[in-house]
Order: C-alpha cells, then sequence, then structure tokens
C-alpha cells in the first residue's frame, strides 16, 4: 500500500490531528479527534484574559440548556421542578461521580430516579452539558445503557462529549451502522482514525479504510497494537494465520465490536457492567443473556420483567448454579400461572433460596409479590410469602396480615406501618433505624442545605451516608434515614430500612 498525506489531509483536514479530550469514564472510545462546532448562540471564544464581569454567561432564552434534559417528569417523581436549589453543577457532577452505585435497590431506584429526573437546571447552568454528562456516566457505571442513550437523544449529541457517549452506546447495543452514519452527517465532529476506519468499512469502502490505517500509522496517531487490530478487521480473511493478540487492560466499545467482528469476542464477565449489556442482544448464547442479566438486574439495570422474560426464555439443559436458578423460577412461575397453591408450596422456597444465593431478593418480591399473597397456601409457606412481601412495593400490606411471633417480626411490623414510637429494637441495626423514625432532628451539616433549598445535593449526600453504613456504621445509617424522610421519602427510607434489616449487602 502506498501512503500519500495530502490526500489524508484534503479528505479530513488537518484538525484531525489533536487528541481527543479524556473522559470520567476510562472506558469510552476515543471516536472524536476534535471539536471544531462553534458554541450555540454564535457566541466566540475570549481573546482576552482582561479584566471585565467574570462568570456571566449568555444564552438564548428560548433553548434549553443540557442540564436541563430528564426522562421523568416532576408529576412521576414527585420531586420539585428546583430539585438543586441553589447547588452549583460542578458539585452536583462530582457528587453523583463519586457516590458509589448502592448496594440497597430502594437506593438504587432512588439514585436512578435523581438521574432520569426532568428539573430545572442548576442555577449556574450553561451549554456545557457538565451535570448531564455526570447523570450519563453513572447511568453507564452500573450499565443501564438503555436509560443513558434516551437520556442522550433527548439532548443535542452534537455536542462532541455528548456525540462520544452516544456513538458509544450504538456500539454496544449493535447499531453501529446507525451510529457511522450520524457521524456521516455531523460535519462539525472529526472522528479519530480508528472511528474513520470502522465506520468507512461499515459502509462498504474498505479502500478508503486501508488508506486511512496506512496514513493514522504514518503520522503517528495509531499504535502497533491497534494498527495489527484494524488489519485484521480490514483483511481478515488473509490474517487467519497470524496469532491473536491478546486484549489491552483497557477495552473500549470500539475494540470490543472490531474484536467481535473477527471472531474473538472478549466475554463481558471482568468489563465494566455498560458491556454487558451487549449479551443481553437476542445473537447471544442464552447463558451468557442470563449471566448479564442477573448482573445488571442486580444494580437496578434493567426492570425486573426483564430479568424473568430471559429466565424463561427456554428450557434449561444442564444443572447448577445459573441454571437452577432459571429452572426454580420457572418452576414457581408455571404454579402461579397455573394457581396451583400446592406446587406454589413445593417450589417457593427453591426459588427463594436461588435468589438469595444471587442477591436479587428484591426483584424477586417485586415479581411475585401480588401473585403470592392473592393464593390461599399453609401457614410455612404464608409466612415466608409475607417476609417476602416486605421487601416488595407491598410491604406495608404484607406487614398488616403478619403475626407477632417474635421481636424481630413486631418490628419489622412497626417499621413497615411507621409506628415505631413504641417498638423495641431487636439487634444494633434495629435501633440505628428506630432513633432514625423516632427522633426527628436533622444531621447538623444537612440544616443548612435543606434551608437553601438544595434537596438534590442533600439526597445524593443521604444515598452515601446510607451505603456507608449498609457496610456496619450504624450512625451513618440514622443520619442518612433523617435527611431521606425530612425531604418528604418517607417510603424509599422505609423501604431502605427493611432491606438493610433483611438481607445480608455488608
Amino acid at each position: 500500500m502506498l501512503i500519500r498525506l495530502t490526500v489524508f489531509t484534503a479528505l479530513f483536514g488537518s484538525t484531525a490531528l489533536a487528541e481527543a479530550p479524556l473522559s470520567a469514564i476510562d472506558w469510552l472510545s476515543d471516536s472524536l479527534a476534535i471539536s471544531v462546532e462553534p458554541p450555540l448562540g454564535g457566541a466566540e471564544p475570549p481573546v482576552s484574559a482582561g479584566a471585565g464581569i467574570e462568570n456571566v454567561s449568555v444564552m438564548p432564552l428560548d433553548v434549553q440548556t443540557p442540564d436541563a434534559v430528564g426522562l421523568l417528569p416532576t408529576s412521576v417523581t414527585g420531586l420539585p421542578p428546583e430539585l438543586w436549589g441553589s447547588s452549583d453543577g460542578d458539585t452536583l457532577s462530582q457528587l453523583i461521580l463519586l457516590t458509589p452505585a448502592p448496594r440497597l435497590p430502594a437506593l438504587q431506584d432512588l439514585m436512578n430516579m435523581l438521574l432520569l429526573a426532568e428539573v430545572n437546571p442548576p442555577m449556574d447552568a450553561d451549554f456545557e452539558p457538565k451535570l448531564l454528562l455526570a447523570r450519563i456516566d453513572a447511568l453507564l457505571d452500573v450499565g443501564a445503557i438503555d436509560a443513558a442513550k434516551a437520556l442522550l437523544e433527548r439532548a443535542d449529541t452534537k455536542q462532541p462529549d455528548l456525540f462520544r457517549r452516544w456513538f458509544d452506546l450504538a456500539l454496544l447495543s449493535g447499531t453501529e451502522d446507525a451510529a457511522c452514519e450520524a457521524l456521516r452527517d455531523k460535519p462539525g465532529l472529526t472522528p479519530s482514525f480508528s472511528t474513520r476506519i470502522f465506520c468507512l468499512a461499515r459502509n462498504g469502502d474498505w479502500s478508503a479504510a486501508a488508506l486511512t490505517l496506512e496514513t493514522g500509522v504514518a503520522l503517528g496517531q495509531i499504535d502497533q497494537a491497534e494498527e495489527d487490530l484494524m488489519v485484521r478487521f480490514l483483511e481478515h480473511e488473509e490474517t487467519d494465520h497470524i496469532i491473536a493478540t491478546p486484549p489491552p487492560s483497557r477495552i473500549t466499545p470500539l475494540e470490543f465490536r472490531i474484536r467481535e467482528a473477527i471472531g474473538e469476542p472478549l466475554p463481558t464477565t471482568r468489563l465494566p457492567l455498560a458491556f454487558v449489556a451487549s449479551d443481553l442482544r437476542s445473537n447471544t448464547g442464552w447463558k451468557a443473556q442470563l449471566e448479564a442479566a442477573e448482573r445488571l438486574a442486580r444494580v437496578g439495570a434493567i426492570p425486573e420483567n426483564q430479568l424473568l422474560g430471559i429466565y424463561s426464555d427456554r428450557r434449561p439443559s444442564a444443572s447448577g448454579g445459573i441454571w437452577d436458578r432459571a429452572r426454580a423460577i420457572q418452576n414457581l412461575d408455571k404454579a402461579l400461572t397455573d394457581r396451583n397453591a400446592k406446587a406454589v408450596q413445593s417450589t417457593l422456597s427453591t426459588a427463594w433460596a436461588a435468589m438469595q444465593q444471587a442477591d436479587l431478593e428484591v426483584a424477586f418480591a417485586n415479581l411475585f409479590t401480588d401473585q403470592l399473597m392473592g393464593l390461599k397456601v399453609d401457614k410455612p409457606t404464608k409466612s415466608l410469602v409475607l417476609r417476602i412481601a416486605l421487601l416488595s412495593d407491598s410491604y406495608e400490606a404484607a406487614a398488616n396480615q403478619m403475626e407477632d411471633n417474635d421481636a424481630e417480626t413486631r418490628f419489622l411490623k412497626a417499621l413497615a406501618r411507621g409506628e415505631l414510637q413504641t417498638a423495641t429494637a431487636h439487634n444494633t441495626t434495629a435501633a440505628a433505624v428506630k432513633d432514625a423514625f423516632t427522633d426527628n432532628s436533622l444531621p447538623e451539616k444537612f440544616v443548612p442545605m435543606l434551608r437553601e433549598k438544595r434537596i438534590g445535593e442533600a439526597i445524593l449526600r443521604a444515598i452515601a451516608l446510607l451505603d456507608k453504613g449498609a457496610g456496619g456504621d450504624m450512625a451513618q445509617v440514622t443520619q442518612g434515614l433523617k435527611v431521606l424522610r425530612s425531604v418528604g421519602l418517607e417510603d424509599t427510607a422505609r423501604q431502605a430500612a427493611l432491606q438493610l434489616l433483611l438481607l445480608e449487602r455488608g
């Protein structure tokens, strides 16, 4: 092959030689080299650092700022439109990125609601999507790529960092042809060499892709490992004799898809959760789909019904581990569909134990509680049903049917009803929970925060406190629950407390 730099410069422009910006998510592809898109509204960059009025953002009144983008309106979430109050965007972005993925499902749901809420942007918001990027990256961290993609599609993906994330999600969801077409239609976004090569090949222009590869190598923009991989991608039939190159420690969605295309798919077991979602595609084996669904359901990234659908997709052909879980769920589901009380009595405990083993108790409870509580079963089964139901959205109805068998049951009933004033705590976690529900004083550091109506910031900090508390710090449990109750999240506080008492998430 001949390398002609002048051809490359004429086709792609010299701006493509700049390095792509770094991302908070270190596995994002370097899909863009540089943005030549001017700021919205035609604003020019400053030419002087001289005296003047600083920290003033100017924008058209009829244009929505990116940070206002959301999927869930306040009528659905119950959150106030001024959720962020006087909190600044940088603080909120850092809190979102630094808050670990919660261990308790109630807190996972709350975090997802905050990330997807359609509320007014922070007071200092401008056309830089700082908060939106943080929300999207937090969704990607837990593998919620459908939600992240939906957020991106409601924003203006001409912004390079937003488009780069959208492009990577298209790669992970198997819609790369649409992504390449979108890139071609956005002349203000300059693709990196690897992205250009990939998209040229996907569009059938193999000679241009090969020329771009040689140009990138000559300019030092493609390293040896990347070159070897791209050669195998472009000349796959002629490179069967080449030994497969080991994957680097940092895998991007682009390399992930290229390796899949050349017949060297990478297992997602040790990859970030966003990659796991690619195993939910119909062209993936059932075992991989099952494993992916369990991992994603465990962090609240997919709905329970999707998990049940994958469990029910076909009959297990083997035994042990995940096959036994799928079989147990299928047996219980059939018994409930048939409204066969005897079959439920013989299958429930096995299915419940299987889901406990997988840390999917809350998903199980939300899937089956309504059907289970509608059946007449024997007393031991009924007792198990009601305990499972305490982990579902129907926890209060379950508590109303429970008998006062022991101190633990009495405390759980009182908690579910919100009547802990006279309850007796049966262990240290219960004592911490009781303090949160009977002492209405607010932790001192949250007083000014809520006075300034920085409700979203307070919720984020409470989630972090409770997650730390779930590891054994009971003082943090009390503080976190108090904050949730003080901002009107009583239901979430009760569910989180019940989960702390009933699950092992330390």
